[in-house]
């Protein structure tokens, strides 16, 4: 577990702006150290702990790319075609032999190259007659062919430490004989919902109640990074019990969300919380939704407050929980994707404050159309499931007018 400093950020302002609170996360949050050696096929979403050198070249020898002829480049006629006798034929998987002056070997791709081959005419730029190719001028010397190498050089790092690894690093590991790779262990995350108006899904829902959703969209969006979510559960809207949930979560996890409760209410206790077992780092995001958000350590364990609406706590996830979470995980640091897009909508918003707009993606033209959700409110689970994205609306910003290039965060290619 990576136990921080209760004054780890020291940081002194009230209202955190996006970029501070990933520069405080990046250079005040040390990785885990538990590192362990895991299978291939289980080591899909997790983080490299070390540099992976090459143990072999890739390609390992000098091979064709393509099904066609191998032949030695000095044979070829300044001008006018070439006729060289067929001398052989190598599938892929066959160690050849040599080719002699004036000759070419039928070869298919992967093959390795036979001995005094430097070149490899298509097959379809190629014709074969009676035993002969005849070869149309002008293909350079090395054409269609695969050096050793050319891909990885032997000994080189392959995959850098802290690469998350996802299908294509998995497909080079295997290339290069590897059958298992080290990686850290995954952040241990608890996951807590508040409120007494909070049931259980598949409970009776009862007067003045409503089903926990954050909970469960938390965890999802934590299944897709290098972490273990660990379910703990509904806090009362009580100070104490509140308090005393934190301090005994902190010492079993390596990073604690809660949803709800961080705000100036007299039932949100989560800030007073973390204050009475550890520090506040912040309070108060300057984003919106997601203004109320707080940071905090506990026994030397990270806590983020999420806010209780479901638009603004998933927000304020990707700019907090999920950049502590790659950092804990030992990543190398991921911004989030961003793209341009053209606005077909109208909308004022004050200065000072990023805000992110709900929108639909339609890609027709040079660039997409952003085209906004037609309700407000952060509490509309339906704004997240009709939209692909959210229009990133930077701090000096006042107005966005139809037509307008704007920038946009699809949040579906993190979800």
């Amino acid at each position: 577990m990576a136990q921080l400093s209760d004054d780890c950020f020291a940081f002194g302002g009230k209202l955190l702006a996006v970029e501070e609170a990933a520069a405080l996360i990046e250079s005040r949050v040390p990785a885990l150290e538990a590192r362990e050696a895991v299978p291939l096929r289980a080591a899909v979403g997790r983080v490299l702990a070390a540099d992976l050198h090459a143990p072999i070249a890739l390609p390992p020898f000098f091979n064709s790319a393509v099904d066609g002829y191998a032949f030695r480049h000095a044979d070829l006629a300044p001008q006018g075609e070439t006729r060289l006798a067929v001398a052989g034929r190598l599938q892929a998987g066959v160690k050849g032999g040599a080719v002699v002056p004036s000759t070419a070997i039928r070869i298919f791709t992967g093959a390795p190259m036979p001995e005094g081959a430097d070149t490899v005419m298509m097959q379809e730029d190629a014709r074969e007659e009676a035993g002969v190719v005849i070869l149309p001028p002008g293909l350079k010397r090395g054409a269609n062919c695969r050096p050793a190498g050319e891909d990885v050089a032997l000994g080189a790092v392959a995959l850098a430490r802290g690469r998350r690894l996802g299908p294509a690093e998995i497909g080079l590991a295997a290339a290069l004989g590897c059958t298992t790779l080290e990686v850290t262990r995954p952040v241990r995350v608890g996951v807590f919902s508040t409120g007494d108006e909070l049931a259980e899904p598949g409970t009776a829902l009862g007067a003045a109640r409503t089903y926990d959703s954050n909970r469960f969209t938390l965890m999802a969006l934590l299944a897709g990074l290098p972490a273990e979510a660990v379910d703990l559960g509904i806090l009362p809207d009580d100070r104490d019990a509140t308090a005393r949930a934190l301090a005994e979560a902190a010492g079993a996890h390596d990073l604690l969300l809660t949803s709800g409760g961080v705000s100036t209410g007299e039932a949100d206790h989560v800030k007073a919380a973390i204050e009475s077992g550890g520090r506040l780092v912040f309070w108060r995001l300057a984003v919106k939704p997601g203004r109320p958000a707080a940071m905090g350590v506990i026994g030397g364990t990270p806590v983020v407050g999420l806010p209780g609406n479901p638009v603004a706590a998933v927000v304020t996830f990707l700019h907090l929980a999920r950049p502590l979470v790659l950092r804990l995980a030992g990543a190398a640091a991921e911004p989030l994707p961003r793209f341009a897009a053209r606005a077909d909508f109208a909308y004022r918003k004050k200065a000072g404050r990023r805000e992110y707009v709900r929108v639909k993606l339609v890609f027709e033209g040079a660039l997409p159309t952003a085209r906004k959700y037609p309700r407000e409110g952060a509490g509309l689970l339906t704004s997240l499931t009709e939209s692909d994205a959210f229009a990133e609306l930077p701090e000096e910003i006042t107005q966005v007018a139809p037509g307008d290039q704007v920038r946009v965060l699809p949040f579906r290619a993190v979800f």
